[in-house]
Formats: structure tokens, sequence, C-alpha cells
């Protein structure tokens, strides 16, 4: 017995949002939905009989179709279809951006051979963009309050032509935090040098900050400029300045103090003009204070101070991270288009990532290797971040009957103790009232400060407040504080 009469089923395609054409096995036009016509900005007399859309050949494809006479698009990967984003330029010069996809119908619709679908992602695209404004500074992603108040920070310093000393673990981005310095300033049409501090050994360092003489050491055939004179009229980076040997201390005070600098094997000082940034993983306030690094060239360089916070400080930024680490390395040729799966993301937010942002490019790099559909699972990465993440869904491959949820006395932790949210051999799910009652202690012992109480029961603070919404926890015990 039919389910719906065709009129209902015509009336209903030429309601979707998505355009929709159906081609015969000649690759002609049998019939176009209403949606399709606005995109293409013209009506169905001059599509039907039409071999493929004009406006779709050789911007999307190279005529070059398969032997079963449809578009290679309807070829299909583990989601039955392959996607294509086209930009579509419409008889009256706007242009939409636009999703395709093609599906194959021989044999089950009527002369229907195959399908195109298209969906308008044009308002997407520029809410992305916009959004994408937001969320960067020069190569630089994150959306939490730590991160924009670092980007206003970067914007007040840029353009100041004071020191500027950057502190952070390795990894979290400081090179990076440094270029767009350099590129918000009013030197960004002079050079950026860099100098990685921690490289050279010290005799090899001198020269190549300072340059040499001809004759200035044995093998120095030639004259030589130092990196300051390379980056005059411009932003010189001293990356790693922690690791500088005491001499190196003392020339580099002497050059923030006058301006100039002296080759070795010469007495001739040369004028420079450079912006100096430095940046360091070492607490060189402790270094001051052990007289491992002299206290007036510390303050020459920390006229203003940057700290770039460590990732996982910033756990709702990882999921963003992940995405645009994902994307740049698929654009580098991996394959196809991939996404990771919500218990992927879990994973990756429950990490506590000693390596921070670097750390996170290698383990996506990683999963790509190991990954062979269109999404990267748990299983697809490291086993050191998920023998740490308390990621709470069980595996693919466990059923429901291997998973086992320990009772309130897992749950028990002394203060100051990571909760455990009854995890034994498998990722359990706790029962609400479980959950619950951990949220709610969490919460009184972080003194009702949600950032803390997240890390205690390890999970990320977004995914603190969904639970703290589910469990009607905002407007009483769980509103207190943040």
């Amino acid at each position: 017995m039919s389910v719906i009469s065709l009129d209902g089923l015509n009336t209903l395609i030429d309601n979707l949002e998505e355009g929709i054409l159906f081609l015969d096995e000649e690759r002609r036009v049998l019939a176009i939905n209403k949606a399709a016509m606005d995109m293409f900005g013209r009506n169905d007399e001059h599509f039907i009989d039409e071999i493929c859309p004009s406006e779709l050949v050789g911007t999307t494809c190279t005529q070059a179709c398969d032997q079963r006479g449809y578009c290679s698009l309807a070829k299909t990967d583990n989601d039955g279809r392959e996607m294509r984003d086209i930009e579509l330029r419409r008889p009256d010069s706007t242009t939409l951006y636009l999703r395709m996809w093609a599906m194959s119908l021989a044999g089950s619709v009527g002369r229907a051979h195959c399908a195109i679908v298209l969906k308008n992602r044009t308002l997407e695209r520029q809410l992305e963009e916009e959004v994408s404004e937001r969320l960067r500074l020069g190569g630089l992603i994150g959306h939490t309050p730590p991160m924009q108040e670092l980007y206003k920070q970067i914007l007040r310093a840029a353009v100041s032509e004071a020191s500027v000393l950057i502190e952070g673990e390795s990894g979290v981005g400081k090179e990076l935090v440094s270029r767009a310095l350099h590129e918000n300033s009013n030197r960004d049409k002079g050079p950026y040098v860099r100098v990685h501090c921690a490289a050279l050994a010290e005799n090899l360092l001198e020269s190549e900050l300072f340059g040499h003489a001809r004759g200035a050491f044995t093998g120095a055939e030639t004259a030589r400029a130092g990196r300051f004179e390379a980056a005059d009229g411009g932003t010189l980076l001293l990356d790693e300045i922690g690791e500088i040997s005491p001499q190196i201390q003392v020339k580099l005070l002497r050059v923030l103090q006058e301006r100039e600098v002296e080759r070795l094997g010469e007495n001739k000082p040369r004028k420079v003009d450079v912006r100096i940034i430095a940046a360091t993983n070492r607490d060189l306030a402790a270094m001051v204070r052990a007289g491992k690094f002299r206290e007036d060239l510390y303050y020459r360089l920390r006229v203003l101070p940057l700290r770039v916070p460590p990732l996982r400080e910033r756990r709702e930024d990882i999921s963003l991270l992940a995405s645009h680490l994902l994307s740049n390395i698929v654009r580098r040729g991996y394959g196809g288009e991939v996404r990771f799966s919500p218990q992927a993301l879990q994973a990756l937010e429950a990490y506590h990532w000693p390596g921070n942002v670097r750390e996170l490019s290698n383990v996506i790099e990683y999963a790509m290797v190991h990954v062979n559909g269109a999404e990267i699972l748990p299983h697809h990465l490291p086993q050191e971040v998920l023998s740490t993440s308390q990621a709470q869904q069980a595996p693919l491959g466990v059923a429901p009957s291997e998973i086992r949820v320990d009772g309130p006395k897992a749950m028990s932790a002394k203060p100051g103790e990571p909760l455990s949210l009854g995890l034994t051999r498998y990722y359990q799910r706790p029962s609400p009232e479980e959950e619950k009652a951990a949220i709610v202690r969490a919460l009184q012992e972080a003194g009702g400060n949600k950032t803390a109480a997240a890390e205690r029961l390890g999970m990320s603070r977004t995914t603190l407040w969904k639970r703290l919404k589910k469990y009607g926890l905002l407007a009483g015990q769980g509103s207190a504080g943040s």
C-alpha cells in the first residue's frame, strides 16, 4: 500500500529548503524543485532537458562522468554521499555558497537516474566569517575569556614601541603571539626576524645576534651582519630568552639601552631601529631571584608582559582548535572530509595537554593516520589521551551489558582530590542521581567556582553548565561563583 501519493511527494519535494534536481541516464534534467530554481535565479523552463545545469558544469566537475552515466559526486563514502562546497554565480551577479552532493537513483525512481542536492550555506558562510574575526587574531584561535583578554593585550601592546616579554608553557603559541604583535604594529611592513636562543652555542649566538667583522674568529672569512641589523625597521623575536648566557645578557642589555650594536671584531657602533620581543617558557622572575638572569635586563625586556594561557585553562577552546587543525591537515592532502565524533571531542577536552596546542596538533596527525572513514572516533586517538580522559560514554563496540556503573562509594574522594564518576574498566555512564551528587559536592568543595569544579569532575566548563541546567542546579546551589 502506498504511504504517500505522488502529488503529496511532489508537494513535499517542492517545499524543501534544499534544492533538488533529478537527472536521467543521459544527464538531462527531468525535474527541479522551487528551492533549486531560486538558487539558480531562473525558472524550470530553462532547465528541463538541459544536460546538467551550465552553472555547475566546469565549476564543480570536469564533465568526465563515470561509466554508469551519473555525476561522479554520487560515488559514496561511509556516509553514502560525497559533499562538495561550491560558489554559484547568479544572473543578478550575486554569489551563493552551496554545499552539493549527488545520489544514484538508477532503477528505483522511474526515469530518474541521479539526484543532485544543493544546500544554501551563504548565511552560514557569512556567520562563520563574522565569528572567525572574533575568534582569532593572526594565527591564534580561541573564544574563551583568557584568549579574548590576550587579544586585547596584544592589540594594546602592538601600538607601542616598548619591549614585550611573552611568557607561557611550551607549545602554547608564543611565536604566534609575537607575529600577531608585529602584524598589528606600525612595523608590519618591516622585517620580522626570529632567533631561537636555545638552538645555538654561546659563541655562535653572539655572532648570530650582533654579526662579525672579517677575521673576527677562525672561519670568519667575510664580514656578516647580525640579526639585529637584519631586523632594522622591524621586529626581532628572541625566543627562549631564558637560555642565554650571562655574557650575552650583558651585550643584549647594552643594545636595549643604546639602540646600537657592535659586530664581533669591530669597535664601530651601528645604530639599529628594532622592536624587541622576548619569549620564554622559564620562570624568569625566579631566575632573577636565583641570580641566573640579570634583574636590569629582565625589567628592560618586561616593559609589557604577556602571558599565554595553557590549553588546560581554556578547555572550551579545544573543539574549536581541533576542528581548525583538522581542516589544515585535510587541506594538506590527507583525503576527503573528516570530522570528530562527539566522543572523540569529549576525550580531547578531558585530557590535560602538557604539550598544549603543539601536542594537540600531533594527536590529530596521529588520528588522521589511523582513521579509515569520515569520522575520528576515540579509538583513533593515542592511548595516553584515552587513559587520562574521563569520557562518560562507552567506546564503540562495547555492549550495554558490559557497561558497569559503580555506586556512590566509587565517587568518594578526600577534599582536594579529583572526583571519580564511577569509571572502572570501561567508560561508564553514572546514574543521574550519582552524577548530580558528584556535581553538588564538587561545587561545594570548589567554593562555588565552576571552573575549579569542572577540573575536579574531569569535564569541560561547558559540559558542567549543561549538567547544571539538566539537573536544575543553575538557580540554586550551582549558580554560585564562576
